[in-house]
Order: C-alpha cells, then sequence, then structure tokens
C-alpha cells in the first residue's frame, strides 16, 4: 500500500512540476500573432478602401450637382439675355408705334385744319362775290364798267356761286383780267383767281395774283385778305418767318378788320 501510495505522490509532484514551468501567456499577446495582424491589416485595408470609395461617390455627386447646377445658371443667363433683347425689342416697337401713331394724329389734324380753312375760304369766296356783285350791280361806271365787263365778270361770278364748276372758273377769271386789265373789278378779279388757285395749292399762281392785290390795289377792300393769303401761302410752303411777317403786317395795317383777327389766330397756332 505504501509503495502505491508513494507512486501516485510521485505522480502529483512531476504533474504539479510540470504545471509550474508552463509560461504565464497575455491575451493581447495571444491575439497578436502574424496571420491576426494580417487580418487586422486586411480589415483595415477593407475599411480605407471603402472610406475612399464613399468619398469618391460623394465627389462625383457632388460634381455633378455643380455641372448640372453650372448648366441651369447658363440656361438661365441665355433665358434672361433673351428676355433682355425681347424687351429691348418690344420698348423699341412700342416707340416707333407712338411715334406713328403721334404722326398721324399730326397729319389728320393738319388735313381736318386744311379743310376746315378751304371750307371756309370757299364760304367766304361765295359770300363775298355775292355782296360785290349786288354793289357792283346798282352802281355801274359808264365809263370803266360797260356792259361787257358786267356780262363776263358775272359769267366768272356765276360758275363759282351757281355751278359749282371751279375749274372753269379759273379761265373765265383769266380772261377777264386780260381784256379789262383796269376795270374797277380787276382788283376783286385777282383776288378771287387768286383764291381758285390757292384751293387748288397752286400756291406758286396764286402768290401771283394776290401780290397785285397788294402792290397795284392799295385801296382794295380785298388788300387785306390777300395780305393774310400770302401768309398763309408762306405758312403752306414751310417759309414761316415770312408768313408770320404777312400776318403782323395784316394785324397793324388793318387792326378791327376779320383778316386781322385770323392773322392774330395764325400767329398765336
Amino acid at each position: 500500500m505504501s509503495k502505491q501510495l508513494l507512486i501516485g505522490v510521485s505522480c502529483l509532484l512531476i504533474s504539479g512540476a510540470s504545471l509550474g514551468q508552463a509560461p504565464v501567456v497575455d491575451a493581447t499577446t495571444t491575439n497578436n500573432t502574424p496571420e491576426t495582424t494580417k487580418v487586422q491589416a486586411s480589415a483595415l485595408n477593407l475599411a480605407n478602401d471603402d472610406l475612399e470609395g464613399r468619398l469618391v461617390i460623394l465627389e462625383r455627386i457632388v460634381d455633378s450637382r455643380t455641372q448640372s447646377q453650372q448648366r441651369m445658371q447658363g440656361q438661365l443667363n441665355d433665358l434672361q439675355t433673351d428676355i433682355d433683347e425681347m424687351r429691348g425689342s418690344i420698348e423699341l416697337h412700342n416707340h416707333q408705334l407712338e411715334k406713328l401713331l403721334e404722326r398721324q394724329r399730326e397729319l389728320f389734324l393738319e388735313l381736318d385744319r386744311r379743310f376746315e380753312n378751304m371750307q371756309q375760304d370757299s364760304n367766304n369766296l361765295a359770300s363775298d362775290i355775292a355782296s360785290i356783285d349786288a354793289g357792283t350791280t346798282s352802281t355801274p361806271s359808264s365809263s370803266t364798267n360797260s356792259a361787257n365787263e358786267q356780262v363776263s365778270y358775272q359769267a366768272a361770278v356765276n360758275l363759282i356761286l351757281k355751278d359749282k364748276d371751279y375749274d372753269k372758273a379759273v379761265p373765265a377769271f383769266q380772261s377777264f383780267l386780260a381784256q379789262y386789265p383796269n376795270s374797277d373789278l380787276t382788283a376783286n378779279a385777282h383776288y378771287w383767281l387768286g383764291q381758285l388757285l390757292f384751293n387748288k395749292q397752286n400756291y406758286t399762281e396764286a402768290k401771283e395774283q394776290f401780290e397785285q392785290v397788294v402792290s397795284k390795289f392799295t385801296d382794295s377792300p380785298k388788300r387785306a385778305d390777300s395780305m393774310l393769303k400770302l401768309g398763309m401761302i408762306e405758312k403752306s410752303i414751310g417759309n414761316q418767318s415770312a408768313a408770320n411777317s404777312f400776318f403782323n403786317k395784316v394785324v397793324q395795317e388793318y387792326p378791327d378788320s376779320t383778316p386781322a383777327r385770323l392773322a392774330s389766330q395764325q400767329l398765336a397756332n
């Protein structure tokens, strides 16, 4: 029994010695094997690669958005430029349209004014000839107002008052002036011939007739009217300075007359 006990104790001692000589290993030291380090390095590389990949993707997304914004901004700039050009074109067209409309209004007013003046002149022509004819017929002059003069003059007047044939009235008055240059009706014939030519806008020949009245028949009742018509002719051909000169003369020489009132209106315009 003692022998067996001795053998058992010896085994225990051997086991204890073996256990006492075993090295103590740290857990961390045990994990830092080359395999573990390689695995950790691989994991770290994978993480870095994944992070870099994500950064690349983010950069691409940012670049794509930036390029999209730049394209959109470029398109907006192009649209704004087109809008500015269209706005400028519209403003230019509106300005041109306003000028055209203003010019048309001026032309309409000018035509209306001329038509009114011509109508008034025609009415004055008819009434004045009628009044003059009434006076000259009642007191004819035996020396210069012969029966032939009366017939010729009355025939020209009738073409205006009765027939309204102004085209034939012109040569009728011309014929009268050629046959009776020294008649008492010569000044009136010059005036009415000038008025007929003025209504036809034959300003050159009309001016000659009115000048005859103004220069040669200073006592004629038609001198003021003739001077007024000379001013109207100068105004019609664009010579405003000469027109105002005639209008002022009418006002100064015949201040209380109807031609003076009309001349004042022309000066006011």
